[in-house]
């Protein structure tokens, strides 16, 4: 995608048109060589006239070619506005038409503030009113709004959010969070009283269509002070695993499955949409690498449509549930393991995990999967750097069944199993 700046060719001038004297000898000099050869005066007026339609169509052609010449840069010049005026206004109307979809959550909670005096003496720490700040995407009319985890954790006491028309409400409905230790940073809020409006959800996309290099906008409220910022930029990567913590860095968590982008993501964008040209939500902005410049992170909305489908049909978060402890295939681990796949889940011995790995009373264990089992795809998707087992997955529903690929013992069976749902315990 070409930059919103210059284009990186060198623009370089037109080479000058040499002057009529040094392209044609002058008429004088040549009048002058012939009358000395004595070649008679018929042939004279012939010549003349003959080097007189030689001077013009060389001054013609010279004067044509520097218009050419002149008009080739001009256009060169026309087109890269044109483009880029073209990218302003993709750019400039998915501001406008998704921006409607894009809410500022302002939220209240209570932190332990363990620096207090009661910590000194032991007494434990003490609490304090903390304020922040997010983005939220409006999924419904009815006022479904999905955004990330850590904008409302747990301990929160109060949501509002604004929509970008300036509206705001209060006493927002926390419908549910996933678990810190999971590796979906999601939440969803909900507006229970619209007050007669009609909000705008926003399109959802495809994120399985995304390719490196594929141009991205990113919204959101930047730094917590402003509405609908935009930045663009393009998909980086695919597939990164980052442990992201707080600004605080007093809590992290492992997150997996993310896209990379070099757009422009602030602390305040968390949770808002990054989006493709044709103004879909294709990614959640979730992460940003404080350490570099424009490296940002955002969740796969593939990765979350099961659970959006989940909340819009029973007004609560489900998250599907297998019941495996399982290691990512990687080049590595197909190595030291002495795998026979390079791609996969594997659920690993108890010796190596140091624990049970497919978990008593989970749907994995009634359905039969053991310990040393190979996941290799999940309803015919093949599981690789793209389409890890736990984007997969969250891509289902509770109570769907799904068809498990798996090496068993060096041979390949299929196995159905029910998905439950996550315990709550």
């Amino acid at each position: 995608m070409p930059e919103n700046n210059e284009s990186n060719e060198p623009i370089s001038k037109p080479p000058a048109v040499l002057p009529v004297h040094q392209q044609v000898p002058p008429l004088h000099r040549v009048i002058r060589h012939f009358k000395r050869q004595g070649n008679g005066g018929g042939m004279f007026p012939r010549l003349v006239v003959f080097l007189i339609l030689t001077l013009a169509v060389g001054f013609l052609g010279g004067w044509w070619g520097s218009k050419v010449e002149n008009h080739s840069g001009n256009t060169t010049i026309e087109q890269q506005k044109v483009v880029l005026s073209n990218e302003g206004n993709v750019i400039s109307n998915i501001a406008q038409t998704v921006g409607q979809s894009v809410v500022s959550v302002n939220v209240t909670g209570q932190t332990t503030d363990n620096s207090g005096i009661d910590s000194l003496f032991g007494l434990g720490g003490g609490t304090q009113t903390q304020q922040s700040a997010g983005t939220g995407i409006i999924l419904t009319s009815s006022g479904l709004i999905i955004t990330n985890r850590h904008v409302v954790p747990e301990g929160t006491t109060n949501v509002s959010v604004t929509l970008s028309d300036g509206t705001t409400y209060n006493n927002v409905q926390v419908i549910g969070r996933t678990s810190p230790d999971d590796s979906l940073d999601i939440a969803f809020l909900k507006i229970n009283n619209t007050n007669g409006k009609t909000l705008v959800p926003a399109q959802i996309g495809n994120s399985s269509q995304m390719q490196v290099g594929a141009p991205v906008v990113a919204i959101g409220n930047a730094l917590g002070q402003f509405q609908n910022t935009v930045t663009s930029g393009i998909i980086s990567g695919y597939g990164r695993s980052v442990q992201a913590s707080d600004s605080t860095g007093s809590s992290s968590e492992n997150l997996d499955d993310l896209f990379q982008t070099d757009a422009a993501i602030n602390e305040g964008n968390s949770g808002g949409p990054l989006v493709n040209l044709d103004g879909q939500v294709i990614g959640i902005n979730t992460a940003l690498a404080s350490s570099a410049e424009n490296i940002g992170f955002a969740i796969p909305i593939n990765d979350v449509t099961g659970l959006i489908k989940s909340v819009e049909s029973t007004g609560k978060l489900e998250q599907p549930y297998l019941g495996v402890v399982f290691i990512p295939i990687t080049g590595d681990v197909q190595s030291q393991y002495n795998l026979s796949v390079s791609n996969g889940a594997w659920i690993p011995p108890s010796s190596v995990a140091g624990q049970s790995t497919v978990l008593t009373g989970s749907p994995a264990a009634s359905a039969g999967l053991q310990e040393g089992d190979i996941i290799t795809a999940v309803n015919g998707t093949n599981i690789n750097e793209t389409n890890s087992l736990t984007s997969i997955l969250d891509q289902q529903t509770v109570g769907a069944t799904i068809s498990l690929t798996v090496i068993r013992s060096g041979k390949t069976i299929n196995i159905k199993v029910t998905l439950g749902s996550v315990p709550t315990d």
